[in-house]
């Protein structure tokens, strides 16, 4: 069986597989290859700088002539102007930066560290440097200003990771930008849907990164039953090979949004240690943790994440706890200390064993999805 939705007609592309938008690894390397292998590719830009996002855009354009999309983080408390807040409190959290920039350093010493300068960690955490000025952290006008690139680039496809890309809708559309949003409950689906975008995505928690509350197999198909009627479906969280792709049509998606499976991969931007240490581990070797980003994430478990619970601190809002986990990010890094920083990952981290060109883990999943779905149809 042909692995084909309504998805490959709207997006131009060959198989109904999109890249996950993954913050440092889906690169233009791997957004350009599984272009090329017929899936759609997608930039993970949430912390670009709208000049480093416009010089992605255009490698990519350089390395595919494919349709690709870019994908960036809008944040409703950000865009709102609201002044975020410590586990529901009423204290400000930058009332609290130097005790948990103490925690950090004291984290460091611990565990022999190597020190890194303050321009590096905050790169390494996601915190966008602002011209020559020093790192800032993410503010309403940095998203505006990343939005400008994509509507003046005119990219082929745009996914809001977090949040809803409603006020640039009709920018979007204008310029031919089909639009889908990433979601982990009915209702914010019901709310996106609103806006006029082509597709959604429905991301449960068994994904990397941050994800929803709610498991994949039981919120595609309530996906699905609210809004898949006026747009397609793509599922996404924990799918990390053809039989996930084939289990999501089966749900209702019209897709699948898959990335654990490409942060093992040649062209993967992550570093070398990072892959092997997802390759290294299984089923049981994630956690959910707002050590790194104030919001949610799946992540390979790690000393970082656990010295949070050890302590019993709780992180602060995104996009402060970025100030406060950027310099073990960096310094992690540097030591490649898979320890520490390991990075994100979803629960289906178990299915993949080794390191590969992205076009063979594209051409796997496709041969993988058509055999489960030929062989449920032998069944019926």
């Amino acid at each position: 069986m042909a692995l084909k939705s309504r998805i490959c007609e709207i997006l131009g592309i060959e198989h109904p597989i999109l890249l996950a938008g993954m913050g440092g690894a889906s690169v233009p390397a791997l957004a350009a290859a599984v272009s090329n292998a017929g899936g759609l590719g997608v930039l993970g830009a949430a912390a670009c700088s709208p000049d480093q996002l416009r010089s992605w855009i255009r490698q990519t354009r350089e390395m595919t002539d494919k349709p690709f999309g870019v994908d960036t983080l809008l944040p409703a408390s950000v865009r709102r102007g609201s002044a975020p807040q410590v586990g529901g409190s009423s204290e400000n959290p930058t009332a609290l930066l130097g005790e948990y920039q103490e925690f950090t350093r004291d984290f460091i010493r611990r565990e022999h560290l190597p020190e890194v300068d303050v321009e590096s960690a905050m790169r390494a955490a996601g915190v966008p440097k602002m011209g020559k000025a020093s790192p800032q952290l993410f503010t309403k006008e940095f998203f505006e200003a990343q939005m400008e690139v994509v509507i003046e680039e005119k990219v082929p496809v745009y996914a809001a990771g977090l949040g809803n890309p409603g006020p640039w809708m009709d920018r979007l559309h204008a310029n031919g930008t089909k639009v889908m949003a990433v979601i982990g409950k009915v209702k914010h689906a019901r709310q996106v849907v609103e806006t006029g975008v082509d597709m959604i995505v429905a991301q449960g928690h068994d994904g990397g990164g941050h994800n929803s509350p709610v498991g994949t197999i039981s919120l595609i198909p309530q996906v699905v039953d609210a809004v898949g009627d006026r747009v397609p479906v793509i599922g996404a969280g924990g799918i990390s090979d053809g039989r996930g792709v084939a289990a999501a049509l089966m749900l209702g998606a019209e897709g699948a949004w898959i990335g654990t499976a490409f942060l093992a991969t040649e062209e993967a931007g992550i570093e070398r240690f990072q892959k092997e240490a997802i390759i290294e581990s299984g089923d049981a070797d994630t956690v959910v943790s707002r050590s790194i980003t104030g919001k949610p994430a799946r992540m390979i478990r790690n000393k970082w994440a656990d010295a949070w619970i050890e302590a019993g601190k709780d992180p602060l809002p995104m996009p402060y706890q970025s100030m406060i986990s950027g310099p073990v990010m960096a310094s992690g890094v540097k030591a490649e200390r898979k320890d520490v920083i390991p990075g994100f990952a979803g629960q289906g981290i178990g299915l993949i064993h080794s390191i590969r060109p992205a076009a063979d883990v594209m051409r796997e999943i496709v041969e993988d999805a058509e055999f489960a779905l030929a062989l449920a149809k032998s069944y019926c």
